[in-house]
């Protein structure tokens, strides 16, 4: 990636991922508002499932400086339908086209190098920036699934 870099996530990430979950604007579509212990735990389940899965959402920072930016990775919990390509970006980092560039690799890394059965960005009907991002990843309307406690989500296939 040209402006960007995936790494694992680090305790000095916390306050900004405790600050983002904890505004509605940012959070209503990445499980809601979450107090400080609630994103502790979200963070934890974060790494916990790179432990498990050998992927996860990683942090992303931008090349120069190192800034977090937010995240684009993979999630393929034991009970979710297929394995999903996701994102969430800080405000500061929105509209650069952060999300495009990394999940254009985090795409080729999960269908070229995991060779990942399928992959889809699963998305509530809503989400009129998320839509667009999965589209101009290539991504294509597929369907709309009941996604457990979170309610009906538009299913994106991404080839």
């Amino acid at each position: 990636m040209e402006r960007l870099v995936f790494r694992p996530w680090a305790l000095d990430d916390f306050d900004e991922i405790a600050a983002f979950f904890a505004v509605e604007e940012n959070a209503r579509y990445v499980g809601g508002v979450k107090a400080p212990e609630q994103a502790w735990r979200s963070l934890a389940t974060y790494i916990g499932h790179y432990q498990l899965m050998g992927y996860s959402y990683l942090a992303l920072t931008e090349r120069d400086g190192g800034a977090l930016v937010g995240t684009v990775g993979l999630w393929n919990s034991e009970p979710w339908p297929e394995p999903e390509l996701g994102y969430w970006l800080l405000p500061r980092a929105q509209g650069k086209g952060y999300g495009v560039e990394a999940g254009i690799a985090v795409r080729k890394h999960a269908l070229e190098v995991l060779n990942l059965p399928s992959l889809v960005s699963y998305i509530d009907p809503s989400n009129e920036p998320s839509k667009k991002l999965a589209l101009r990843l290539g991504a294509r309307l597929d369907g709309v699934i009941e996604l457990f406690d979170f309610g009906p989500h538009e299913v994106y296939r991404h080839r």
